[in-house]
């Protein structure tokens, strides 16, 4: 079992949790009580894909602890990131009589976390909650950090809270159950992390692409390691992102507004990747970086099977039989002006000053903006 503690003590904030590697769920017991929890009632919450896979044996991991454990399934999907999703878990801890000092626990991937997280910084304004993520995604960036949130009317994390876990509890196997899809949607995530602030964990997925896709462990723990440290040294820093935090949406602005506009049929990691692509360009046409960095930074986003436009991710949802809706580069524009990264009227973006380095820039124009938008269109 390996373990980084991510923590931040000052006269605001003040948090210390454990991210733990193992490779069973067999130590969440422990773990819990070595966290300082002691609830009488935990709560699994999860969803409907995740659930067969994991739950039973969770619940069985949990015994031990003497509590009561209970569930709740939700419905699986971004679709479903909402506060109507989030009232049944209010609903559900109401019937069943869950007070301060009990737990919840966020057994899937970025979208579980997200709610369960919300759900627990609001019930009775604050329950302990922790984090077991199932996928890359969530194990490469949305469980760390505590941010969470939901989607409101189809604007991205809209509603939401800063609120830190207890513990995040990896357990390294759940990845052999991972759709390849969604292996590569949480690589996205990882090319984001090297590429704001490792050149050298850059190098390292450049140099074992082929390793990490076709799921090899000692690969994907590199990987997974990488970013938890590259995300925790960002968090205490800047938990509630007032500043250096924010080049953590490093793809997110253009990537978030591809999001909305496709109605949730592509993945987050697909979006993200998109909204890297468009960053590069504006990047390259402020002479930032060159076109020999974009064009390699490019050839590492596709070596993950990511799209690096519209066109490419439409891969996905011809074998699912969706149909993504149309979008021009005005709408992505208009959409990235209703997103939460609007500061005073203007789009703060997070650019890149080279392979390993990003920067937060709040005068880009909307010229280029509508410039990158057409290069993810073609």
């Amino acid at each position: 079992m390996e373990r980084l503690t991510i923590s931040k003590n000052g006269p605001e904030i003040e948090f210390s949790y454990d991210i733990v590697w193992t490779r069973s769920f067999e130590k969440l017991p422990e773990e819990i009580s070595a966290a300082g929890l002691h609830p009488s009632r935990i709560c699994v919450v999860t969803e409907d894909q995740v659930a067969p896979l994991y739950l039973d044996e969770v619940k069985k991991a949990l015994a031990p602890t003497g509590c009561t454990i209970l569930d709740i399934v939700l419905n699986a999907g971004e679709d479903h990131k909402n506060l109507f999703e989030v009232q049944k878990i209010y609903e559900y801890l109401i019937r069943n009589g869950f007070d301060r000092r009990d737990l919840l626990v966020a057994l899937g991937g970025g979208v579980i976390g997200d709610m369960t997280g919300f759900a627990a910084a609001t019930y009775l304004r604050g329950i302990a909650f922790i984090q077991v993520p199932t996928t890359l995604l969530a194990e490469v960036d949305s469980s760390v950090g505590g941010k969470t949130g939901v989607d409101f009317d189809q604007f991205k994390n809209m509603v939401g809270a800063f609120y830190q876990p207890k513990l995040v509890y990896m357990n390294r196997t759940v990845l052999k159950t991972l759709p390849p899809v969604q292996l590569a949607s949480g690589m996205a995530e990882a090319v984001k992390s090297a590429l704001i602030m490792d050149r050298s964990f850059f190098d390292d997925l450049e140099s074992h692409s082929s390793g990490i896709m076709a799921g090899d462990e000692d690969c994907l723990e590199r990987v997974v390691h990488a970013c938890c440290r590259i995300k925790s040294d960002v968090v205490e820093q800047d938990p509630t992102e007032t500043g250096l935090r924010a080049i953590l949406n490093f793809g997110h602005t253009i990537g978030h507004a591809v999001e909305k506009l496709s109605d949730f049929t592509l993945l987050h990691g697909e979006c993200v990747a998109i909204g890297m692509v468009a960053a590069l360009e504006i990047s390259e046409g402020r002479g930032m970086i060159t076109k020999e960095e974009k064009n390699r930074i490019r050839s590492v986003i596709s070596a993950f099977d990511l799209p690096l436009s519209l066109n490419d991710g439409v891969f996905r949802l011809r074998r699912t039989h969706a149909t993504l809706p149309a979008m021009t580069a005005e709408d992505i524009l208009h959409a990235t002006k209703s997103d939460k990264k609007m500061e005073n009227g203007r789009i703060r973006f997070i650019l890149l000053d080279g392979i390993g380095h990003a920067v937060i820039d709040r005068s880009v124009r909307d010229d280029e903006i509508l410039a990158a938008a057409e290069s993810i269109l073609v």
